[in-house]
């Protein structure tokens, strides 16, 4: 695995290297393949580390040594983050050109992907905060990076974005340094296994908890710390979108690395304010993913609420393990897992799909989409794909974890410990409210935008815009890939679930037959190819009745419905994702705050004769409105206000020296 591990570094040198020097021409060809390479490379390490490979990588350095090795939980997340980064270069081979494939761009990817491995890698606490800040840094690089090759709305969303992620992103930094460095005061050491081994109690574990869930929720996106997510997706390239998709899995991981590894005992108010951390982020990222017609904004949101679902799981195991109910709490963290690696694998997909729409159509909005699945067939289904996913549906990945997780929280749900008896059914009800808002998110995503009739302009005195054409090669090879993995975790999920449960020292899940998940103590059991050829079997024989009757009916021609006198086949008669969603967004008005507009032109004879009605509507984030705007207000005007001592006096500066000095004076004596 050392061998692996240094490989990386390797690759990751010479990926930059080439990034620099390589001719714009052959720029993404090169660098991609290595980027490629380096991710196989993490791939392969982070499969060995599951397994049980051991080895270590200690970088020496004049300040302190850095030290990676990953353990069996760290080597999954690294295969996780490996994955992605393949099909992502693999996609930018084909995606990046113009500004997305600058020099700054590449070097910035590679060196994103080098941090994002060496997170989950990193055996010692400087040797984590060193990957962290570089995947930090190159991440904050891809948002804000070739922006003045775009056009002035893009450049001014990117620097809004780019503003608010490096604010966040050094909060979360903050937070884990001084999280970390309490512990490692606590415990004399900096080795995270000497920290699990001395893990400290009291005020002191309280302490280091909270920091550390501050900085690790912030990464992972949850609300109300989830503001840049909805804003960095759109801005960044389409290749780079799809790496950045999980990045949030840096923060899951090091909140499960201090919940089940270096704290494992914590008190129990630690699970429940994960439980309502994860539940709160789970409903309102898909309540806000429901409403909004941006199709990257939506698959931002919708991040928000995976990741929710995801903390939620491990609150739920933290619990269930500090009430006794081991077998229960060993399912709901192996459903955590698995919902980091079908979220892992059906998210990249989706934003690789919708960067593929972008750069065809030109467009984000999906009032403005329609008619793909004619022009863009593989990008359709890959989309499609990653939307059943994304929905929990069967033969999907998605739709194993949280079956799995529901099984952990009926168990739960039967308990005697009165806090576990309430917990368990109050996040069944988040589950069955986010399962369903998620079903008629992704309806509206793939309906409206891939189903439906192409809407054309929306403006009819501007040229008429060219039918989009399907994705480069190596993009749609990403795509289909991606697409494939989505469906093995959910048609073969029992091997992936068995691995996960001996990373986490689990017992009890196995796999039936040869690709379905035993739960054992909890009584459950998913077989997903018997219940797909269940489904065949009922399927088949209403299709084939169906098509003989089909056949003995008279064939019709089909003519365009009389309208009075109109033309009632108009494309712009069909739903649009903003009417689709309108009683969704009448009935959580208070939550989502939309901003209405209807502008009313009449003709020029008459004003009671309407010449055009026009109807907006703006749907902003209401956390970032209620909580985070009035202390940005509130800094500007203490900005303005200390603006106003420094006025250039001499005479002044020299009396604030003057007290400064008579204030440490009385201080000292």
């Amino acid at each position: 695995m050392t061998v692996g591990l240094v490989l990386q570094v390797v690759l990751a040198g010479v990926g930059v290297a080439a990034a620099l020097v390589v001719p714009t021409r052959w720029r993404s060809p090169a660098v991609g393949t290595l980027a490629a390479a380096l991710g196989v490379t993490g791939l392969v390490t982070g499969l060995a580390a599951t397994g049980g490979a051991q080895g270590t990588l200690r970088i020496s350095t004049q300040v302190a040594d850095l030290t990676y090795g990953p353990t069996a939980l760290g080597g999954l997340f690294v295969a996780l983050v490996a994955g992605v980064g393949t099909l992502a270069a693999v996609y930018g081979i084909g995606s990046a050109h113009g500004a997305a494939a600058s020099r700054t761009q590449w070097a910035a990817f590679v060196v994103f992907l080098f941090g994002l491995l060496g997170v989950p890698a990193a055996a010692d606490v400087v040797g984590f905060l060193v990957a962290w800040e570089v995947m930090a840094g190159a991440s904050a690089v891809l948002v804000l990076a070739d922006q003045a090759c775009a056009d002035r709305a893009t450049s001014a969303a990117a620097r809004s974005a780019g503003t608010w992620y490096a604010v966040l992103t050094h909060v979360s930094f903050v937070a884990v340094a001084a999280g970390f460095a309490v512990l490692a005061a606590a415990t004399g050491t900096t080795d995270l296994a000497g920290i699990a081994a001395a893990a400290p109690t009291g005020w002191t574990a309280d302490l280091a908890f909270g920091l550390l869930t501050l900085g690790f929720a912030t990464k992972a996106g949850l609300v109300p710390l989830h503001v840049w997510l909805p804003k960095v997706y759109p801005v960044v390239p389409a290749h780079s979108a799809g790496l950045m998709s999980v990045a949030p899995k840096a923060g899951l991981y090091g909140l499960v690395l201090v919940v089940w590894t270096l704290l494992p005992d914590g008190p129990r108010w630690w699970a429940l304010v994960l439980v309502a951390l994860g539940g709160v982020s789970a409903v309102s990222g898909i309540v806000q993913a429901a409403v909004t017609t941006h199709l990257r904004r939506l698959l931002a949101y919708s991040t928000a609420e995976n990741l929710g679902l995801m903390v939620l799981a491990l609150g739920l195991a933290a619990l269930y393990r500090e009430a006794g109910l081991d077998a229960a709490a060993h399912v709901a963290l192996v459903a955590c897992l698995f919902l980091a690696l079908g979220h892992a694998a059906f998210k990249s997909v989706a934003f690789l799909a919708a960067g593929a729409v972008q750069q065809a159509t030109g467009e984000h909005d999906l009032d403005r989409l329609g008619g793909l699945t004619r022009t863009m067939p593989w990008t359709a289904g890959a989309f499609g794909v990653a939307a059943l996913g994304a929905a929990a549906l069967p033969v999907t990945g998605g739709f194993v974890a949280e079956w799995m997780l529901l099984q952990a929280l009926l168990a739960g749900g039967h308990a005697d410990d009165p806090v576990v008896a309430v917990t368990a059914p109050l996040a069944l009800a988040v589950i069955a409210l986010t399962a369903g808002l998620a079903l008629m998110t992704f309806v509206k995503a793939y309906g409206i935008g891939f189903l439906a009739r192409p809407r054309g302009n929306p403006a009819p005195e501007k040229a008429p815009r060219a039918e989009p054409g399907e994705a480069h090669l190596s993009m749609r090879a990403a795509m289909v890939v991606g697409s494939l993995v989505v469906i093995a975790l959910g048609m073969v999920p029992g091997p992936v679930a068995r691995g996960l449960a001996g990373i986490v020292d689990g017992s009890g899940i196995t796999t039936t037959g040869t690709a379905g998940v035993d739960l054992g103590p909890l009584g459950a059991v998913l077989n997903p190819v018997a219940l797909t050829l269940l489904a065949a079997l009922v399927t088949l024989p209403v299709l084939a009745v169906t098509a003989a009757v089909a056949e003995r009916v008279p064939r019709t021609t089909e003519v365009p419905a009389w309208g009075c006198g109109q033309v009632r086949d108009s494309a712009r008669t069909q739903y649009t994702a903003t009417s689709y969603a309108e009683p969704l967004t009448r009935v959580f008005d208070d939550a989502v705050r939309p901003g209405r507009d209807v502008q009313v032109d009449h003709v020029a004879e008459s004003r009671f004769l309407a010449e055009q009605v026009r109807y907006s509507q703006q749907i902003g984030d209401v956390v970032e409105e209620r909580a985070y705007r009035p202390v940005i207000r509130a800094a500007d005007r203490l900005a303005d206000a200390a603006r106003r001592v420094q006025n250039g006096s001499l005479q002044r500066y020299l009396g604030f020296a003057l007290a400064a000095l008579v204030v440490v004076l009385v201080v000292v004596s």
